[in-house]
């Protein structure tokens, strides 16, 4: 009986990086914690990396294989085989690495102020430069600071905020409480794109109260990551782009009574469309053919592709010369 589940989907390449996290999980200051690792039909073999632990730490790891269902249908899984005795489940990224008072910090934060949905920071570094702490909202937003060691703070109005810029936070820094991981879920369908996003905003809807640690929870490693493998020359590219589009449309739903909040999601949907129409244009350029059969479904759930098409076009056209 442990009061977290730490919740790992994996699918890596090369050895080591599953062990490499694994090691930061079982130095953790606060030791009351269980695991349940999704091997989503990983190409590298768990086994390998399982085998190189104690009889003590495999004794703590449930595993579960399922065929490949990507990151968020992996994610899923886990939290339907968090056992019942569970007060919060933690997830880690399996190329992540979680700096040692991650899970102290996170008891003494949802146990003292009562919450039910908690980041940490993430450690700043070149690779992933847009990451900022989350001490950068107190200057900006209504920050209201409950602790000072670990700091602690909550904002008034986190899902606007989020919805602004998310960068300030990743699934490797989240803990959720039992009301949150009984029953709020990933959307498996996106699986190149912003199904992270959509779970944060369900979880801070769903939230009794959300809290916010400056202290760094985790640090990026270099596994695989399919997100940022891709760019506007990837074949996965529109796809991605599609899936943000979709997560960004079912966001819009949620806020469909905020005006400020609806604009702000219409502005990237927007970003979305365009960023599609010039990967499709480049191949063109690049005397390749368009992803036709996406672009057609795409525009029959969004006419509004169409417009962004005529106006890139013309943008072209009138550009300054």
């Amino acid at each position: 009986m442990a009061k977290f589940t730490v919740v790992i989907p994996y699918y890596q390449k090369q050895h080591g990086v599953l062990g490499r996290a694994l090691a930061s999980v079982f130095s953790q200051t606060l030791q009351d914690f269980d695991l349940v690792i999704v091997d989503d039909e990983s190409p590298y073999p768990i086994e390998k990396e399982i085998d190189e632990l104690t009889e003590s730490q495999r004794s703590r790891i449930k595993i579960v294989k399922q065929a490949n269902a990507g990151p968020g249908g992996a994610r899923n899984t886990g939290l339907d085989h968090v056992p019942a005795e569970t007060t919060y489940v933690a997830f880690l990224d399996s190329d992540d690495i979680w700096t040692p008072d991650h899970l102290s910090n996170a008891a003494f934060s949802l146990d003292t102020f009562g919450g039910d949905c908690y980041w940490a920071s993430m450690q700043a570094s070149d690779e992933f430069y847009y990451h900022f702490a989350m001490s950068e909202l107190e200057k900006n937003e209504a920050a209201n600071r409950l602790s000072e060691t670990p700091k602690v703070i909550e904002l008034p109005d986190l899902a606007s905020v989020m919805l602004r810029n998310w960068s300030f936070l990743h699934l490797s820094c989240m803990v959720i409480g039992r009301p949150l991981f009984e029953k709020v879920r990933f959307d498996p369908a996106l699986r190149l794109a912003a199904e992270d996003v959509l779970f944060f905003c369900d979880c801070i809807l769903a939230s009794s109260r959300t809290l916010l640690c400056d202290d760094a929870g985790a640090m990026r490693g270099m596994g695989v990551n399919i997100f940022h493998s891709i760019d506007n020359t990837s074949p996965e590219f529109l796809r991605q782009q599609f899936n943000t589009w979709v997560a960004l449309d079912t966001l819009q739903e949620r806020f469909s009574s905020r005006p400020a909040d609806v604009e702000s999601i219409a502005s990237y949907k927007n970003t979305a469309r365009k960023q599609a129409l010039w990967s499709q244009a480049g191949k063109l350029k690049r005397r390749k053919a368009p992803e036709m059969g996406l672009l057609f479904k795409w525009m029959m759930r969004d006419p509004a592709i169409l417009r962004a098409a005529v106006e890139l076009g013309t943008g072209k056209l009138t550009g300054p010369r």
